[in-house]
């Protein structure tokens, strides 16, 4: 049998205290793993690990399980999304013991987006656990025991878990109590929503964050035009890309390199305010690198 020993940059850089980025790519709606792998060689070398993410929004894509092991043996760091939508304890168990065996140690814990927000809308959805449930089932597998406290024969997993976290969030004090619900069971790292409001982010890494020591990455989102921001601000609950962006992008003679510009603009913000950037430019990540270049982020 093949043996992928772990790959820990990403962990590593976040223990040290590094600034650290990550960027999304989505597995494939169907088998052939080519152009994911492309996208992900292009961010090779310029992020500590791409997120590959679990039936997004609810739209059918190939295993992220499997994906990330493809990129494992590509050797590409993945961050495994694990999403409690479609995985009953067994299969959330399963899968994680699985990660381990395939040397993939990143897993983002989330609850996972509605079915009925997908491409399925008639399946049916498990939702046994929630991302907090499921980072406290990681933190005993990592103790070496199953949701049934009964030991692992074959030793603890080491799973370097995180969580998502929307400082755009209306009510500060929900908020603080769910952040410190994770924190308790056992979320190393954060990664945002699309971050639109910088101040609100500031905010949330003074009043709530503040000595956490957990590394905490803002979203940053690729606009690419004043049609698509227009889009998010109909479709994403919780966010609203500012009238000045879309006018920018309404007038600008090219919106994507617009949109680049204001990426890179975002980053150097974050870079003021958290620990870490996670960048998404859904079907434009060979865009990144020169978001990075932009906002003055050299190579690894």
């Amino acid at each position: 049998m093949t043996s992928y020993p772990p790959l820990t940059t990403f962990r590593r850089a976040a223990q040290a205290g590094e600034f650290l980025i990550t960027a999304e790519v989505a597995p494939p709606k169907g088998c052939d793993p080519t152009h994911m792998l492309e996208m992900a060689r292009l961010l090779k070398g310029r992020v500590h690990a791409i997120n590959i993410t679990d039936g997004s929004r609810a739209v059918l894509r190939m295993s992220s399980l499997v994906a990330s092991a493809i990129l494992r043996q590509n050797g590409i760091e993945p961050i495994c999304q694990i999403a409690c939508r479609d995985r009953n304890v067994i299969g959330l168990q399963a899968d994680l013991m699985g990660a381990q065996a395939l040397g993939i140690r990143n897993i983002l814990a989330l609850t996972g987006d509605p079915v009925k927000a997908g491409d399925h809308p008639t399946a049916r959805p498990v939702f046994e656990l929630e991302s907090v449930r499921l980072l406290q089932l990681i933190q005993k597998l990592n103790a070496g025991f199953d949701a049934n406290e009964k030991p692992l024969p074959d030793g603890a997993t080491d799973l370097f878990v995180g969580a998502a976290v929307d400082p755009q969030s209306g009510s500060l004090s929900g908020l603080q109590r769910r952040f410190e619900r994770k924190l308790a069971a056992g979320a190393q790292f954060f990664q945002s929503q699309l971050i639109s409001d910088f101040d609100q982010l500031e905010k949330f890494m003074s009043h709530v964050a503040a000595g956490c020591n957990k590394p905490v990455l803002a979203g940053i989102f690729l606009l690419k035009s004043a049609k698509n921001a227009q889009f998010i601000n109909r479709c994403v609950p919780g966010v609203h890309i500012p009238d000045h962006i879309i006018e920018r992008l309404d007038r600008a003679a090219d919106p994507l390199q617009e949109g680049v510009r204001i990426a890179a603009e975002q980053v150097k913000l974050a870079r003021q305010i958290c620990q870490g950037v996670h960048m998404m430019a859904v079907k434009r990540e060979d865009l990144i690198p020169q978001i990075l270049d932009l906002a003055g982020v050299p190579p690894l």
